[in-house]
């Protein structure tokens, strides 16, 4: 399975408005919700209570929400850009641009952490990542993920 094989054109946001946490991380769910067909609060709660554990803000301006679900078929991968930057209580205390939204079913845990450590594996690509930091447009980003893509 690849990224490009979870990710749909319709859960990448290149323009994230919010300012805050929550904001921003409604902001990722809206269209996973409509995509899916889930219910919005309930993928907010998941994802609010996994951040209680301890913030999924990776340091180096990427943080990869993430929470599983019961009820779930498939994973859902949603993105999100920031180009100002929010405080997401990140480890090493910097803006975080960079998101990665991931959703799995409740029992896929080896499935679940194949694809976190995937994400986490080519976002320690700094031209990677410069590239998605400039990236205009969902077809951009799709683009960029499509040249570092590889089975995991």
């Amino acid at each position: 399975m690849k990224i490009l094989d979870v990710i749909s054109k319709e859960t990448i946001l290149t323009d994230l408005k919010s300012s805050n946490k929550e904001g921003v991380l409604k902001e990722l769910v809206d269209p996973v919700a409509t995509v899916s067909g889930l219910n919005k609060e309930e993928l907010l709660t998941v994802l609010v209570e996994r951040e209680k554990l301890g913030s999924t803000g990776i340091g180096g301006g990427i943080g990869i929400p993430h929470g599983k679900l019961k009820n779930l078929g498939q994973l859902i991968l949603g993105f999100g850009l920031s180009r100002k930057g929010i405080d997401f209580e990140s480890m090493d205390g910097r803006p975080t641009h960079i998101f990665f939204l991931l959703f799995t079913p409740e029992n896929s845990t080896d499935l679940h952490l194949k694809l976190l450590a995937k994400i986490s594996e080519i976002l320690k690509n700094e031209p990677f990542k410069n590239r998605l930091l400039k990236a205009g447009d969902r077809s951009d980003v799709l683009e960029i993920i499509r040249g570092v893509d590889k089975e995991f």
